[in-house]
């Protein structure tokens, strides 16, 4: 009965909700809603449901449950490293409007990153970052722009000087920044994907999709890549036979797509 219960409520979620949770590993996301639902005192996922659906709050809580809002400025700095010391300068060689895009951006400490490294080889108003997320509540707090210090403790002094403000508490990056980023909400499952891409980072994301969202999300994100452009992963998504996406290895969790 409870196995049937939650293949009900995954059923109902995307006729209703328009997410297919069929498509993330299936023990892991169960546990974490049957552990959301009884938090809220639902006994079964019928009746949460039912709930949900006539209440917003729970329903923006059920998203940032099933999307893991973890992250922070230049999280793992050894990658951002290599990114602002080898795969942008090399974009700029071939594309000086280059386009950029952040997938499942979290609360926005990744799309902003990009944009902070970007500003010392483009002009400000030159730069175009698209940062989406399936999560509209966490998209706003990313406009907002607002971190605690532990979140931007890897920003270097300089830039942390230049384009932040703080008010005692609360760091708040600058509007010139802010205004550089593009933020939608868009479901990688089911929307479609702009491009082509100059860079695409999605990092920390694959890992909750069973292997066949994960095959059918890579041959997406390579379409959306322009030939010789770069996708940069997590730290635990090596991707396995990158060949079948028309990718290249260039470097620990940076993939380039083949020129032809």
């Amino acid at each position: 009965m409870e196995d049937h219960d939650y293949l009900t409520f995954i059923q109902k979620v995307k006729e209703r909700i328009g997410i297919d949770l069929g498509q993330y590993k299936e023990a892991q996301m169960k546990r974490r809603l049957t552990s959301l639902r009884e938090k809220r005192g639902f006994k079964d996922f019928r009746r949460y449901l039912e709930k949900m659906l006539e209440d917003p709050q729970l329903k923006n809580e059920f998203l940032d449950r099933i999307t893991i809002n973890v992250s922070e400025f230049y999280r793992n700095p050894n990658r951002w490293h290599y990114l602002d010391q080898n795969i942008i300068p090399k974009i700029l060689e071939r594309n000086k409007r280059p386009r950029f895009w952040s997938a499942a951006c979290s609360s926005g400490e990744e799309p902003y990153t990009l944009a902070l490294i970007l500003s010392k080889y483009m002009r400000i108003d030159q730069i175009d970052i698209l940062a989406t997320d399936i999560d509209m509540n966490i998209l706003e707090k990313a406009k907002a722009g607002n971190y605690q210090d532990r979140f931007v403790k890897e920003v270097p002094p300089s830039l942390l000087e230049k384009y932040f403000s703080f008010d005692g508490s609360n760091y708040t990056i600058t509007s010139d920044i802010k205004n550089r980023v593009r933020y939608k909400q868009h479901n990688l499952l089911s929307d479609p994907f702009e491009g082509p891409f100059d860079l695409i980072i999605c990092r920390n994301v694959m890992i909750y999709f069973t292997d066949e969202a994960k095959d059918h999300l890579y041959h997406k994100f390579s379409q959306a890549l322009r030939p010789g452009g770069f996708f940069f992963v997590g730290s635990t998504e090596q991707i396995f036979q990158p060949h079948r996406y028309k990718l290249e290895p260039e470097a620990p969790f940076f993939y380039r797509k083949a020129e032809s």
